[in-house]
C-alpha cells in the first residue's frame, strides 16, 4: 500500500506568500496529476498560533533568518507564516484536494517547531501521522509539496525512521535554496530513500 504525502501546500509558501518558496506554484499541476495514481492522499498543514517561537518578530532584536536556540534546539527565525485562521495558511485552490483523506496539522504548540509531518522538530510529540498510515497498511510514502530542503525532507527522514520505504517526488516539490535541495535529496538517499520523477511511476 502506497500513500501520497502533500506537504505544506499553503498560500504563505506559494508566490505572493510571506515565505513564498521560488517557483513553487510550478509544482501544483503535477501535484493534480499524481493524486491519479495513487489510493491514499494525505496532506499535512502548518498551523501556527500568532506567538509561535519560531517568528523573529517574537524575539525583539532579531532578525528573520537568525538561528537561536530554543529550548535546546536550534531554531532558524522566520517571518510570520502560515498563522492559524488566515489566508495565508489557507490551502492553495489551484490544489485539487477532493481526494485527500486527512489533513496532519502541525506547529500547534508555540515553543517549539515542527517541519516534520510525523513529530515537533524535538521529537518530543507525534502529530499521529505514522499510526494513521500504518493502520491504513502503508508501507510506502511518496512526498511532494514545500519547501524541499525544510519540511519535505524532515518528514521524509522521519518516515524512513518510522520504517516506510520513501521516495521523493523531485518535480514535485521545490526548495527554498538550490544547495538546501542537493543536501536533502543527498540526506535521504544515504538512509535508503529514493528520487524519482513523477513520470516514472
Amino acid at each position: 500500500m502506497k500513500a501520497l504525502l502533500l506537504i505544506d501546500l499553503q498560500n504563505d509558501f506559494l508566490p505572493g506568500g510571506s515565505l513564498a518558496v521560488p517557483g513553487g506554484d510550478q509544482i501544483l499541476p503535477v501535484v493534480n496529476q499524481l493524486q491519479e495514481q495513487f489510493d491514499l492522499v494525505v496532506a499535512t498543514q502548518d498551523w501556527h498560533p500568532p506567538t509561535h517561537k519560531s517568528f523573529a518578530s517574537n524575539h525583539p532584536g532579531k532578525a528573520v533568518f537568525d538561528t537561536i536556540d530554543l529550548n535546546g534546539l536550534p531554531q532558524v527565525l522566520w517571518p510570520d507564516h502560515c498563522v492559524q485562521g488566515t489566508t495565508g495558511a489557507a490551502f492553495s485552490t489551484a490544489v485539487d484536494w477532493r481526494k485527500t483523506e486527512a489533513i496532519f496539522r502541525k506547529g500547534t504548540d508555540p515553543a517549539i517547531d515542527s517541519y516534520s509531518g510525523f513529530y515537533d522538530n524535538g521529537h518530543r510529540k507525534a502529530t499521529g501521522l505514522e499510526a494513521y498510515l500504518k493502520g491504513r497498511g502503508v508501507t510506502a510514502v511518496y512526498l511532494a509539496g514545500l519547501a524541499a530542503d525544510y519540511c519535505v525532507y524532515f518528514t521524509g527522514n522521519d518516515a524512513l525512521d518510522s520504517g516506510f520505504s520513501v521516495y521523493l517526488v523531485e518535480n514535485a516539490t521545490r526548495a527554498i535554496s538550490a544547495d538546501g535541495f542537493e543536501k536533502a535529496k543527498a540526506g535521504l538517499l544515504q538512509k535508503g530513500g529514493r528520487v524519482v520523477l513523477s513520470n516514472e511511476l
